[in-house]
């Protein structure tokens, strides 16, 4: 009889292996200059995020931040703290539900919902929400994460 031992695939990841049911979150408010650092990045010059008087005529009665702003906060929340450090996006489903204004303070939050022993994948249920508590972006995604110490 063969016996396999599963290797622990979390081994030298500096955070170590997340625990279902864990949570992370990260808050920041949304700057002007955060539209033209993601416009400079992207080229994303809608005039939403730049117009002001076309912004304020539009469904959204003010400027806003690209979707990516929004987003954002949720690579900083996984590169930094949950997972952590080494950790990429290998998957995202997000629906933006609603849109995000300049000056807003915005939460991100991560929660693990699975997570493979054998490799350090972690499934996560996501969300940005603003100020008032309003749902702004939900969804999932799937984290893959680079072992980054000696273990």
């Amino acid at each position: 009889m063969t016996v396999h031992l599963m290797r622990d695939g979390w081994i030298g990841v500096i955070n170590g292996r997340p625990q279902v049911g864990a949570v992370a979150e990260r808050s920041r408010r949304t700057r002007p200059e955060d539209i033209d650092a993601f416009a400079d990045m992207t080229g994303d010059r809608n005039p939403l995020h730049y117009d002001k008087r076309l912004a304020e005529a539009s469904v959204f009665g003010k400027l806003i931040v690209q979707g990516g702003v929004t987003s954002g906060i949720l690579n900083a929340v996984v590169a930094e703290d949950l997972p952590g450090p080494g950790s990429v996006f290998l998957e995202v489903s997000w629906k933006f539900v609603k849109a995000v204004g300049v000056g807003e303070l915005i939460t991100g939050r991560v929660e693990v919902k699975d997570v493979r022993a054998d490799k350090p994948i972690t499934k996560l249920e996501t969300s940005v929400r603003n100020e008032a508590g309003d749902v702004c972006l939900t969804g999932t995604a799937t984290v893959f994460t680079v072992p980054l110490a000696n273990g």
